[in-house]
């Protein structure tokens, strides 16, 4: 059984970071792809940031490009996502996805269905 386990939300002023962390238990953590989504209040879950198995590809929305970094350790099982500059548009509740395939540009990483397994989430509140 595969266990994901995000951390590291919270409460922000614009402008302000914050780092999220992603655990994940169960298999071997290096064979996984690697996302993140995020969920706004009555909107859809909308896809932040993919990292291949190695670290070696990643890819960012638009709305994210410049301000957040997704990186991987794969000795400790971990996924980060470190948020700079925040906005208020950027609360959300932020939700790591793993996928038991290879990938590195295409756009599958993008789409919700493509991933097997996901965390509970992590909340996260920008202020203005």
């Amino acid at each position: 059984q595969v266990q994901l386990v995000e951390s590291g939300g919270g409460l922000v002023q614009a402008g302000g970071s914050l780092r999220l962390s992603c655990v994940v238990s169960g298999r071997t953590f290096s064979l996984y792809t690697m996302g993140w989504f995020r969920q706004a209040p009555g909107k859809e879950r909308e896809f932040v940031a993919a990292i291949s198995r190695g670290g070696g590809s990643t890819q960012y929305a638009d709305s994210v490009k410049g301000r957040f970094t997704i990186s991987r350790d794969n000795a400790k099982n971990t996924v980060t996502l470190q948020m700079n500059s925040l906005k208020p548009e950027d609360t959300a509740a932020y939700y790591c996805a793993a996928k038991d395939q290879y990938w590195q540009t295409s756009p599958r990483a993008t789409s919700m269905s493509w991933y097997d397994f996901w965390g509970q989430g992590t909340q996260v509140i920008v202020s203005s």
